[in-house]
């Protein structure tokens, strides 16, 4: 702004270049306007920035390197004849002042006041860095030749220390001489890798897909492959196979029925006299009287000659049975009032039924009526014929 300001086209009517010399002068004014308001006392206001990374001792606030502050510079000595600078400033973050000057001998920055210094510094010949040449070296070098000389060797023996590791530099460097060759070789493996990463994309899409699955999948690794590999996974029977193995069954499987013999007959028979006893034992009053289905017989007509001994046998076997059935006034008959030769034709009767009935039945030809047929233990009926007493009425 002050140079701006300096350089303006404007000229004032009673302005005299011989009296005046400059627009400045003029206006009584210095070039650098506001920063200059102190330069009678030696002191310029200009911009500082820190050097490095410092503590604030009045807020003990932590201030980084690079921050700019508007700094007060003036000349406090010289080291020979290099000018010592000293800096002060006013922290940004407190009333605190900080100082700092030059150091030339050490090419550094010290702190006189107002803060402390963060200490991240080395030593230059532990990092094997060039050092600079001391002042007394340098008028040492200047006036003692034998002191030269042996510097010079000192010299000469760290350069053929340094010739592998500066080689090896400067090879590495010659390898990125050739741009073009460079260009192209970055560019043909990022298109190698664009291409397997493309192919790798649509490898898991394609089995997120099959899968059904919403989730993203991880690359793949060499332990992964080697787990799968010991894995073998057994497929269930399929539908058809079942369906054959069932067709197996069923043709191996006998197309008659084995008929049931008389210990089967006796023990149906035997268990429905339980049942009487069990209810001669409750008392006439809390049981009801024995129907024909609590016995489990169902009436059907009879298909043969009502004067046939088949006939009158059958005939002879409802009246038992209606005997044993018992009066309605006098309560169910028991086991015990039943004659031994009664029950033993009883059951003759009741298993020549069952094969009659079994016998008049016609047989299917196929193997699949097999469990139809067959008459289940718990289900077993006793077939008593009536067709006499509905003729007589």
């Amino acid at each position: 702004m002050g140079e701006r300001k300096g350089v303006n086209k404007y000229y004032p009517p009673d302005f005299n270049p011989a009296k005046h010399g400059s627009l400045n002068r003029y206006h009584n004014s210095h070039p650098l306007r506001e920063r200059a308001r102190k330069l009678s006392q030696g002191i310029l206001i200009i911009r500082f920035e820190m050097p490095y990374n410092i503590w604030c001792d009045g807020c003990k606030n932590h201030i980084g390197m690079g921050v700019r502050y508007n700094a007060e510079k003036k000349k406090v000595g010289n080291y020979y004849t290099t000018p010592i600078y000293r800096f002060r400033m006013k922290c940004h973050l407190c009333v605190n002042y900080i100082e700092m000057q030059t150091d030339p001998a050490s090419c550094d920055y010290v702190i006189v006041s107002g803060a402390q210094r963060k200490e991240e510094r080395w030593d230059m010949e532990d990092n094997e860095q060039v050092l600079p040449t001391e002042h007394e070296k340098k008028q040492k070098l200047e006036t003692d030749a034998m002191f030269r000389l042996e510097h010079g060797e000192a010299d000469r023996s760290l350069l053929r220390k340094a010739i592998p590791t500066l080689s090896h530099l400067q090879e590495a460097q010659s390898a990125w001489k050739d741009d073009f060759a460079l260009n192209s070789m970055l560019r043909r493996r990022f298109r190698e890798k664009k291409k397997a990463a493309q192919e790798e994309e649509e490898r898991d899409q394609a089995l997120q897909a099959k899968a059904s699955l919403a989730i993203p999948l991880v690359p793949e690794t060499e332990e992964d492959r080697r787990l799968a590999a010991l894995l073998k996974f057994h497929t269930l029977d399929s539908y058809e196979d079942k369906q054959k193995l069932k067709r197996t069954e069923i043709i191996s499987r006998s197309w008659f029925p084995s008929a049931p013999g008389p210990s089967s007959s006796s023990s149906k028979a035997s268990s429905m006299l339980k049942k009487l006893a069990q209810g001669r034992r409750a008392g006439p009053p809390a049981c009801s009287p024995i129907t024909v289905g609590d016995l489990g017989i169902v009436r059907r007509r009879s298909r043969e000659v009502p004067g046939s001994p088949q006939h009158t046998t059958d005939a002879s076997t409802t009246q038992e049975l209606l005997r044993l059935q018992g009066d309605p006034q006098n309560g169910p008959a028991s086991p015990e009032d039943c004659p031994r030769g009664t029950i033993e034709s009883l059951k003759t009767s009741v298993h020549w039924e069952q094969e009659e009935s079994s016998q008049d039945e016609p047989q299917s030809p196929t193997g699949s009526s097999q469990e139809a047929d067959t008459p289940h233990p718990s289900c077993s009926s006793l077939v008593a014929d009536y067709s006499d007493s509905e003729s007589s009425e």
